[in-house]
């Protein structure tokens, strides 16, 4: 028996893909807003020993770098309600993304910043600069440079892992897929089709933040 392909069948829900695909985009962008102000925060106190903030975000570190995304996610969208805590399947979805992106970006930016050579703090306070100026402009700057291909690629992995999400329902591209097939029973050609999609995603993710951190990082011009 020879497979007959048929890629019209997936054609036809194309704006559920691209949908999808849009979610998909702005779960990444909600993650990398509040998991990189986490991870800078994060990163801070555990390079420079802030008591007792350090610890506390040793122990959020640990945790979620030890165990599943989707243990994670359940927790948030199933767990929190018994506690009270109701989260629609968008809120606990930008949720867990914000808090695993932001424990991995924490010790990724505090490898950064431990980083940061001494001579240059001394040149810092030579020139009179501000713990504000000397801060942004002297360690947090030139760190985030140092890790940005570190950071780049934890991104990629937490949008990639985003597709977990459609497990709570959140209609991302993996949920389009998931429609798509049960409606026309076409799953070779509709996984096929959105694990091509994904790929052009994480290319054009990548090459955005690359841009990016040129620009607005090292402040390079085009």
């Amino acid at each position: 028996m020879v497979y007959q392909f048929d890629f019209a069948a997936v054609w036809e829900y194309r704006t559920q893909l691209l949908a999808g695909a849009g979610h998909t985009l702005l779960l990444t962008a909600a993650g990398v807003a509040g998991g990189g102000l986490v991870g800078v925060l994060g990163g801070v106190a555990r390079a420079w020993r802030l008591a007792p903030f350090d610890a506390l975000v040793g122990a959020y570190v640990e945790l979620i770098r030890n165990t599943p995304f989707l243990v994670q996610l359940f927790f948030i969208f199933f767990g929190l309600p018994a506690l009270g805590v109701a989260l629609s399947e968008w809120q606990a979805a930008i949720l867990a993304m914000v808090l695993n992106l932001g424990a991995y970006s924490t010790e990724i930016i505090r490898a950064g910043i431990d980083a940061t050579p001494r001579g240059q703090l001394e040149a810092a306070a030579a020139l009179a600069m501000s713990r504000r100026q000397t801060f942004l402009h002297v360690v947090l700057r030139p760190a985030l440079w140092r890790v940005w291909p570190a950071l780049c690629s934890q991104i990629v992995i937490v949008m990639l892992g985003s597709s977990v999400c459609s497990q709570i329902a959140a209609e991302e591209l993996t949920f389009a897929a998931n429609f798509i097939q049960s409606r026309n029973f076409r799953a070779f050609e509709t996984y096929i089709c959105v694990a091509l999609m994904y790929l052009l995603l994480s290319l054009l993710v990548r090459q955005l933040l690359l841009v990016f951190g040129q620009r607005v990082i090292a402040g390079r011009k085009a």
